[in-house]
């Protein structure tokens, strides 16, 4: 308990201080408007033209909704490889080290502290823009069923994102894995396009991935919510959060022998 504790403060000092730059926050939040603006546009005239109402068993509106949690999901994240990265460059790594915490634990803690009004925010502009623009989503209950795949989806993507910082204490800058994993969670995570919408085989293949049950699978489950989906996208996040885990706990073992401290 005395543990938990511990990360728990983390975890709300780091909540409190995000409030610190408020118009910064609510800067940042607002760039999903125009994000949603572009969506909207560009899938009404894909709808429009494919001359049918319900696409691989989306209609417009969940298309908009989905692409709105998608949106929230990634934007919501902070950059914990660059934050580990630059922390080896400037030397700073070594007093994070020498403190009375677990690295990976205060890592995540103060991930998710910084998380959760990014989220709140792009959540509300966002799902206002789209509102307006086709109206509420056809399952409100969607979103408080999606919420534990929203937690899920974060863990996945701090596991995801650790590794890659920890590949720091290797090769110091990260701004290379952390590109390559933007662009593998944007097509196999079904950020930009819902991956129904892909080649029966390939939908196999991203299905499968971490990258979807980071993105695809909670907002899948806000539009279209069922006991069965809510089931098989938890049961899946589950897997690959307990093997990632694994991962990166083996990674930062291996990674704090071979760092070397620069700065100072």
């Amino acid at each position: 308990m005395k543990t938990f504790s511990k990360y728990w403060s983390i975890f709300q000092i780091t909540l409190i201080n995000s409030l610190a730059y408020p118009g910064e926050l609510v800067g940042r939040s607002l760039m999903i408007i125009p994000f949603m603006w572009i969506f909207y546009q560009l899938w009404k005239v894909t709808y429009s033209a494919a001359g049918a109402d319900v696409i691989s068993g989306l209609t417009l509106r969940d298309t908009l909704w989905y692409l709105m949690l998608a949106e929230t999901i990634e934007l919501g994240r902070p950059p914990i490889a660059r934050t580990m990265s630059e922390s080896v460059k400037d030397g700073s790594i070594a007093y994070i080290l020498n403190k009375p915490y677990d690295f990976l634990w205060y890592q995540f803690s103060t991930a998710m502290g910084e998380s959760i009004f990014r989220a709140v925010l792009n959540a509300m502009f966002g799902g206002l823009t789209i509102w307006l623009l086709v109206g509420a989503p056809n399952h409100p209950e969607g979103f408080i069923i999606a919420i534990p795949a929203v937690l899920g989806a974060w863990v996945l993507h701090f596991c995801i994102n650790a590794m890659i910082g920890l590949s720091a204490f290797v090769v110091e800058d990260v701004s290379a894995f952390t590109w390559v994993y933007q662009k593998l969670a944007f097509i196999f995570g079904g950020m930009l396009i819902p991956l129904d919408f892909y080649p029966q085989w390939l939908q196999v293949i991203a299905k499968a991935m971490p990258f979807a049950s980071a993105i695809y699978g909670p907002a899948r489950l806000f539009v279209t919510p069922s006991l069965e989906l809510f089931i098989n996208v938890m049961s899946l996040q589950l897997i690959w959060i307990l093997v990632l885990s694994l991962i990166l706990a083996v990674v930062y073992r291996r990674g704090i022998t071979q760092l070397t401290v620069n700065g100072g």
